[in-house]
C-alpha cells in the first residue's frame, strides 16, 4: 500500500477515535483500544485503559474537542506506528485544558481489524516571538 493511502486509512481510524473521545463513547473506545492499551501522558505518566475509561465514565475527564492530523505512518506488517499533530480541548477534574500535542499511536491487527495498543503524547511547546 502506498504511503499516501496508509495516511488516508489511518486518518479515518484516528477520526473514529477522536469522535469517541469527544462523545464520551466508552463503548466505542472499548472496541478501538486493545485490552492492554495504555497512554503515556506528560503530566500524569502511564495510565491504563481501565483507569482512563473510568475517569471518562465518572465525568472527571471530558474532551470537548479533539483532532489529529496524521503526518506519518510506519508499517511493520501487523504493527503500524501513526505519528500525528493534535489539538485537545476539555476538562480534567473541572480544570480546563487546551493543548497541542504530538501523538504517537501504535496499532496492531486483532480479529482482522486495527486496534490501538499504545498512545504516547508529547506537548508542543508554545513559541513566544
Amino acid at each position: 500500500m502506498k504511503p499516501t493511502q496508509l495516511v488516508f486509512n489511518f486518518q479515518l481510524i484516528e477520526d473514529k477515535l477522536n469522535d469517541a473521545y469527544v462523545n464520551n463513547d466508552c463503548e466505542k473506545l472499548e472496541e478501538l483500544l486493545s485490552n492492554g492499551w495504555s497512554i503515556v501522558e506528560p503530566s500524569f505518566g502511564i495510565i491504563s485503559k481501565t483507569d482512563f475509561l473510568k475517569l471518562m465514565k465518572e465525568g472527571k475527564l471530558v474532551h470537548s474537542k479533539m483532532r489529529k492530523e496524521v503526518l506519518q505512518v510506519k508499517n511493520f506488517e501487523n504493527i503500524v506506528i501513526v505519528i500525528s499533530k493534535g489539538k485537545n480541548i476539555g476538562e480534567y477534574l473541572n480544570v480546563p485544558f487546551d493543548i497541542e500535542v504530538w501523538v504517537t499511536n501504535i496499532f496492531r491487527i486483532e480479529n482482522s481489524r486495527w486496534v490501538c495498543i499504545l498512545t504516547q503524547e508529547a506537548p508542543i511547546p508554545c513559541v513566544v516571538a
